[in-house]
């Protein structure tokens, strides 16, 4: 066997074990370039047959051609982005570019539906198959707790006491909602599927690969969380790699 054919099989099986990933959920902290330079480069080695991105609404998904992302000015135009309250779209294209070709899904919840889940529930929210996907179980009083104490958390203790067991809905019906888009994407492209999103819909323990374990059982799902200068982060993801911090201005200003 010559030289060049050995090295490409030695090759092959370096590549299987990312191969063999039916899912990939990339996560970030949103405005760290790092992160997102990150999640390109990870995109571009597996070379995925969908992208989903909580960033984008189905709609919005739907516009996505690899003519458009190829002109990155035009994208953001056409998705609206200056207008969606996410950080700069410079640091989302190349991740859009290192697949081109690949089907893009938009798994945003959007503001009046997450509004809404305070007085109507995630299970009507959700729709037909929001049992399937556990969002008529109650969480046990720990766990309930634990993720009240979280959003309180995230919100610098600004938060009335009642406003948070709806937070924690509408969090866990965005982490269905990313589920969801994964099984679909699965379904249509037959994978490999990568998922954009937060570190906290990433997570192991209660994020996106939760909703997977119940509904599609059989996928093999890998979790990347992102933190910044070495910073622990909960959540049993199944590899966590650290970035330098973002100058940014306190969070917690707007509350005071």
């Amino acid at each position: 066997m010559s030289l060049r054919l050995v090295l490409a099989f030695v090759l092959s099986l370096v590549a299987l074990p990312v191969a063999a990933q039916d899912v990939v959920i990339l996560g970030e902290v949103h405005d760290n370039p790092a992160h997102h330079a990150e999640q390109a480069r990870r995109v571009a080695a597996l070379v995925p047959r969908a992208l989903v991105f909580e960033m984008l609404t189905p709609e919005q998904a739907a516009r996505v051609t690899p003519g458009l992302i190829a002109d990155a000015e035009a994208m953001e135009e056409a998705l609206g982005w200056a207008e969606s309250g996410w950080p700069d779209f410079s640091m989302y294209h190349p991740i859009f570019a290192a697949a081109p070709e690949a089907a893009v899904y938009g798994a945003q919840v959007p503001r009046d539906v997450a509004r809404a889940v305070i007085e109507t529930g995630m299970a009507e929210a959700f729709g037909p198959d929001a049992a399937a996907y556990g969002l008529t179980e109650p969480l046990s009083d720990a766990e309930q707790a634990a993720r009240e104490a979280m959003q309180r958390d995230a919100h610098c203790n600004a938060l009335p006491e009642e406003m948070l067991p709806g937070m924690v809905a509408v969090q866990r019906l965005r982490d269905a909602v990313l589920a969801r888009a994964v099984v679909r994407a699965m379904d249509e492209t037959g994978g490999p599927v990568a998922v954009i999103t937060g570190n906290g819909h990433a997570r192991r323990d209660r994020g996106v690969p939760v909703y997977l374990g119940r509904v599609a059982p059989d996928l093999e799902v890998y979790a990347l969380g992102q933190t910044e200068d070495g910073a622990p982060l909960a959540g049993g993801f199944d590899e966590v790699i650290s970035a330098p911090a973002v100058d940014r201005p306190d969070p917690c200003a707007a509350f005071r």
